[in-house]
């Protein structure tokens, strides 16, 4: 037993059942329900974690067997994660907002037997596609408004599974103690899908090894300790909600918050003040948007204060948080802003406390980074992929740059390939893809080397440089090297543009389609008392065209003060009307652009921008909230934009 034993700590059960012994009365997980905060210690979870392990042993679950959560950020998904892992079988998050044909994939080619479910609407997506699930066997929900009426025999609630546990438990004394000391560090841990930019998402099989020597290293790397508070609100199906909230706060005991709602999870936030925030550039980017709103309908005085505030913060707030000399006059200037412009700032984003933040998931535009960094938010940059183990690079507090992902981290080796593809090894090397031989082979070599996908270079001082997906960067027809995710992530900056995709490669010149941010964009007509009718009327209009030009020129300003950049300057664009969607296959659930879908079903209105054009008639299919299809038709005015010369170096 020496090798499996209880107290070896290589399995998420096995640290579960230390913090309940180490810390039994700290707070492990709290959850917002009806306007009021509900707090589970670590020996109440791991109460409720066994009485969830023996109702599945009642319903006849198996080592190995795949267990299914889907909804959004819960206590109970958590706990079915754990109560799975503790009776050797393995958990399969699936992403809540899939649509029933997506899930039903995932739940076949998981081999799923059980399924937890958040509610309703979980509950009738898994039952549109029960009779495509021959090995489902029992659907268990956790909130049962409006399942009265459900007389599935295999659909059963969470409370009366977890009340045939406590009699399990009664009649198997010591099973569920017994079942997690079989668990070992070498065995299957998780099966993550990944988000399928490509095409079919691919099932990354994931070890304890794997996830706990990445998770040992980062929360060394950083500090973190139980002291530290966390917001789980990412995607449960995510690898980085999986890693943060679930690997870390189980390693080091610390306290994982889940918002009441995904509408109230600015509000909630602001409630915890987590010191512990991670999030993916998206996230960010809907901060910043939020903030300059807020900003557009303050005073005349406010607007100036902050303007002249964040010019500052620009100047010197970055040096100030990474501890160098600044001149007297600007650290006063800056402490007086602090308490002015930044300090509220943060309280109303949600960071008073906030310690340690990252952004991850693919590459952040450096205009947003640094406007974090300079209100005094640590964030940072963490590169790494689901095939990893979430970590390969991470940034040294001391020592952050918008534009690098730090140096490799410990125990990591990364090469570059001639074609300037990222190549890995690392502890948290996946064991390869669930029943999918032929692209682990692809993707992992024999030697244990992984092709990452993404085209990086590394500076004189061995921090990595991620330029774009490698599939993605490109060049211009004179030779320009073109990277379609730097010039979006310029645009997105912007607080009325919520996603941009570009194009360029093989071409004259860049063009773009534009994404409006409706909420932003609303604010902003009411304002200007523009009336509108909805979604689509309000992209066409000539005002909001005026004022996307401008945005879109003020990124061919930036992008011209650099000569080597000034080739890859936006020369038109159109707003499309519609907003990308992932249920209609135009990003994934995490928000990365599917560039293939998009060249081939807007084939013709990038050439009609490439053509001169001064508008194009398109027609996209569109998949409604219900599940339903159709497609939606319009005629998209296309605009040009100024371009710049580019100016020259000094010296």
């Amino acid at each position: 037993m020496a090798d499996s034993s209880i107290d070896r700590n290589d399995t998420f059960p096995k640290l579960l059942i230390r913090n309940a012994r180490e810390r039994p009365q700290r707070a492990a997980m709290r959850e917002k329900d009806l306007g009021i905060w509900q707090t589970w210690s670590w020996s109440q979870v791991l109460d409720e974690v066994q009485a969830l392990a023996g109702g599945l042993m009642s319903l006849g679950l198996q080592r190995d067997d795949k267990v299914a959560t889907i909804g959004n950020n819960r206590p109970q998904l958590y706990w079915a994660v754990a109560a799975a892992q503790s009776m050797g079988a393995v958990p399969v998050p699936v992403y809540q907002d899939s649509g029933a044909d997506e899930m039903q994939y995932v739940l076949d080619h998981g081999d799923v037997r059980f399924c937890v479910v958040e509610d309703q609407e979980q509950v009738d997506k898994v039952l549109s596609v029960k009779d495509q699930l021959p090995k489902l066997e029992a659907i268990i929900y956790e909130d049962p408004r409006g399942l009265q009426n459900y007389d599935e025999p295999y659909l059963h609630s969470l409370e009366s599974i977890q009340e045939q546990g406590r009699e399990y438990a009664r009649q198997h004394q010591g099973f569920y103690e017994t079942e997690v000391a079989k668990g070992k560090g070498e065995e299957l841990s998780v099966i993550v899908y990944t988000s399928g930019t490509t095409g079919r998402p691919k099932g990354v099989m994931l070890s304890y090894d794997n996830l706990l020597k990445s998770a040992e290293f980062a929360t060394a790397f950083d500090g973190v300790t139980e002291s530290d508070e966390t917001l789980a609100y990412l995607p449960m199906a995510w690898v980085g909600d999986h890693f943060i909230t679930y690997c870390q706060g189980f390693l080091k005991g610390f306290c994982l918050n889940c918002p009441e709602s995904p509408d109230t999870v600015v509000t909630d936030l602001r409630e915890i003040g987590p010191t512990y925030y991670f999030a993916p550039p998206r996230v960010w980017e809907n901060l910043i948007t939020s903030v300059m709103v807020r900003m557009e309908n303050a005073s005349r005085i406010k607007q100036k204060m902050f303007h002249y505030y964040m010019a500052l913060a620009r100047r010197v707030g970055v040096d100030l948080l990474e501890g160098k000399p600044v001149g007297t006059w600007d650290r006063i200037n800056y402490a007086i802003g602090n308490l002015l412009v930044y300090g509220p700032l943060r309280n109303v984003l949600g960071f008073t406390r906030i310690r340690l933040a990252y952004t991850a998931g693919e590459a952040i535009g450096p205009d947003i980074f640094d406007f974090f960094r300079s209100i005094g938010v640590n964030l940072k940059q963490l590169y790494g992929q689901t095939e990893c183990a979430v970590y390969l690079c991470l940034q040294k507090d001391d020592d952050v740059r918008p534009d690098t992902v730090g140096p490799p981290g410990e125990g990591v080796e990364i090469q570059l390939a001639d074609n300037g593809e990222v190549l890995y090894r690392s502890p948290g090397v996946f064991m390869g893809y669930y029943k999918n031989d032929e692209e682990t082979q692809k993707t992992k070599t024999a030697d244990g080397w992984v092709h990452s996908g993404d085209a990086g270079m590394f500076t004189e001082d061995g921090h990595l440089r991620i330029i774009d997906r490698a599939k993605d960067v490109g060049r211009l027809h004179d030779g320009t090297m073109f990277s379609p995710k730097f010039v979006e992530n310029k645009l997105k900056f912007h607080p009325h543009i919520m996603e941009a995709v570009a194009f360029g490669h093989e071409r004259e010149s860049v063009m773009a389609f534009i994404n409006i941010d409706f909420e932003a964009l609303s604010n902003w007509a009411e304002r200007e008392n523009i009336t509108f009718t909805g979604y689509v009327d309000l992209a066409g209009r000539p005002e909001v065209y005026d004022l996307i030009r401008r945005e879109v020129e003020a990124v061919n300003q930036d992008l011209a003060s650099d000569p080597e950049l000034a080739p890859i300057q936006v020369t038109r664009f159109v707003i499309l009307h519609k907003e990308l969607d992932p249920d209609d296959g135009e990003i994934t659930r995490t928000r990365k652009v599917r560039r293939r879908i998009i060249n081939e079903r807007y084939h013709e209105l990038i050439e009609a921008l490439y053509r001169g054009d001064e508008s194009a008639h398109v027609a996209v299919p569109v998949t409604y909230e219900d599940g339903g299809t159709g497609v939606l038709e319009g005629t998209l005015r296309i605009s040009d934009a100024t371009t710049y010369e580019p100016m020259k170096k000094a010296g």
